[in-house]
């Protein structure tokens, strides 16, 4: 898997099955910015099957894959199980699938699949897997339901898009110029004319909470979090990785539960 949030998924459907090996797993990591070294060169030259998030968001796996020359390898790429328009027209594709629910229990039973297919002997143990793992996933669904009757409309500022599938589901508006989030995310200045009109975001009272990538901190994004503080905003951190010692469901479950305090 290229991220430890697949690879965790990987391991929770498979169980003592498989055997996982995650890419990227440094929370300090930004995998955006990641260089692979020759020993993952061969972790995936060597995998039957290889996760990977798609949608440009870890290209490197593609240009590794393709290095390998191993035709037996499934590929199963997130973003395109995702069934998302990769090219939509109100704005850049948001990659970070594994915010939406939805998509990841695709991808449970994709996963489910594909395991049974290469160890047939253990498919009824990757069946039972899947849907003990959706039945959480489920129950954080509802949890977004729930929160949605209370937050319908509520504005929401971001560094970047990591949260924005969740943040939807729990019916909060993005209010941040996408100018401010694209520039963040490809690691360029922000224009001075958008940082602006992005700070103006909470002392106009416009975003009630900012959500930030702690990943990808620097000087303009300080600014962005300070001023959120200095106007009483909440201010909600997230990582594109696991945290250390968190499972998928539990780091997901943290979020919410994050994201409701501050609305209350």
């Amino acid at each position: 898997a290229t991220t430890n949030v697949y690879g965790d998924i990987a391991a929770q459907v498979g169980g003592s099955a498989v055997t996982v090996t995650s890419v990227i797993e440094d929370p300090s990591q930004d995998p955006h910015s990641f260089e692979a070294s020759a020993r993952v060169q061969l972790a995936i030259a060597e995998a039957d099957v290889l996760i990977e998030n798609g949608g440009g968001y870890d290209d490197w796996a593609d240009r590794l894959l393709a290095a390998a020359d191993s035709p037996d390898i499934t590929v199963v790429n997130v973003v395109n199980l995702s069934g998302y328009d990769q090219e939509p027209s109100s704005g850049p594709f948001n990659e970070h699938v594994w915010y939406d629910f939805p998509t990841v229990a695709t991808l449970v039973n994709k996963l489910a699949d594909e395991f049974a297919l290469r160890y047939p002997a253990q498919a009824d143990l990757f069946t039972s897997n899947a849907a003990t793992f959706i039945t959480s996933l489920k129950a954080l669904e509802a949890t977004e339901a729930a929160m949605r009757a209370d937050s319908e409309g509520v504005g929401v500022a971001i560094t970047e898009p990591v949260p924005l599938y969740m943040l939807s589901a729990i019916g909060l508006t993005n209010v941040t110029p996408s100018e401010f989030s694209k520039a963040i995310e490809d690691g360029t200045d922000v224009p001075p004319l958008v940082l602006s009109e992005t700070l103006a975001l909470f002392t106009s009272r416009a975003a009630q909470l900012l959500v930030y990538n702690e990943q990808t901190a620097g000087p303009q994004t300080a600014q962005v979090i300070k001023a959120a503080e200095d106007a009483g905003a909440a201010t909600i951190p997230v990582t594109e990785t696991l945290p250390s010692g968190k499972s998928y469901l539990q780091w997901m479950s943290d979020n919410l539960d994050a994201i409701g305090k501050a609305l209350s």
